[in-house]
């Protein structure tokens, strides 16, 4: 069974469900799932999982994100980037480096963001940017992020181009905005690239095109991208207690969760409890040793 991660570079255009169905083609599969959502506008890095690893996705789904963003000035769209209808204009002298870099400096470490009525939050099991489209404004509650670091690389007369290294969920729409509203200008979102998720990086990522050449030679090993997470190698008896879903007990451990072998082959995932001593199952992998 083809199982593993492949770091898919997005175009802009295509939305990540849209990668989602090429990558199931492409591979004759139907279990194929993706981290991190991107609009449909930006462009960048997909992480995507097939077969067994679409079950490590949601350890995926907490790692923080890059991003490279272009903010152009004077005016503002409904959806807060380009492709919005324009809600007002401005005009405005351009701030000096000196300005940006200390409005973008107050936004470096914990802040808190409401999230724009256009994005895929669900409340009342409807999708804002659904309620958006039809003209409804739902009252949010802000949400907790971390932006880690905020670089200016570009200044011109009309926008900045700046460099975004963030928590999960961090919106870079509302990111821009707020800049602008520091700023005291109207601002849009003109591109956005992500340029890394967790350990997924924009280097190496590979166009539809190039996965259509090299298909299983792109795929990443699931244990590969997780390792960050500490690993445990069990004895054989203590491994196939394991796999059948039994708690192991071992010598003392230090964390909450660690990637178990058997060998070098990889099965699974287990949470550390009982004062570090014993593991609990958490995602189970019956792979041999070629990973089938």
């Amino acid at each position: 069974m083809t199982q593993g991660f492949l770091n898919v570079l997005k175009p802009p255009g295509m939305t990540s469900h849209d990668i989602v169905s090429a990558v199931r083609r492409m591979y004759g599969l139907k279990r194929v799932g993706h981290t991190g959502t991107l609009d449909p506008s930006a462009a960048g890095v997909l992480p995507v999982g097939l077969g067994f690893a679409t079950r490590l996705i949601e350890y995926l789904d907490k790692d923080d994100k890059a991003y490279r963003a272009e903010i152009t000035f004077g005016w503002a769209s409904d959806t807060g980037d380009d492709t919005g209808n324009e809600i007002c204009r401005k005009a405005y002298t351009m701030p000096s480096e000196e300005e940006i870099v200390k409005v973008l400096n107050s936004f470096e470490g914990d802040i808190e963001q409401l999230p724009p009525m256009y994005s895929a939050i669900k409340i009342n099991g409807k999708k804002l940017y659904e309620l958006a489209r039809a003209g409804k404004e739902i009252e949010r509650t802000p949400r907790p992020v971390r932006i880690n670091k905020i670089t200016l690389i570009e200044r011109r007369d009309d926008a900045i181009v700046i460099d975004v290294d963030c928590s999960k969920g961090t919106y870079i729409r509302t990111l821009c905005i707020d800049i602008g509203e520091k700023l005291g200008i109207p601002t849009v979102l003109s591109f956005l690239l992500r340029t890394r998720a967790g350990k997924f990086t924009l280097d190496s990522a590979k166009t539809l095109e190039e996965l259509a050449e090299l298909k299983e030679n792109a795929l990443l090993q699931m244990d590969q991208v997780l390792s960050d997470i500490p690993s445990v190698q069990l004895t054989t008896t203590d491994g196939i207690a394991f796999e059948n879903g039994r708690t192991v007990i071992i010598s003392k451990c230090h964390v909450d969760r660690v990637r178990v072998y058997i060998g070098d082959r990889f099965v699974g995932i287990a949470r550390v409890s009982e004062h570090g001593t014993r593991l609990v199952p958490e995602k189970v992998f019956h792979l041999s040793a070629d990973g089938e």
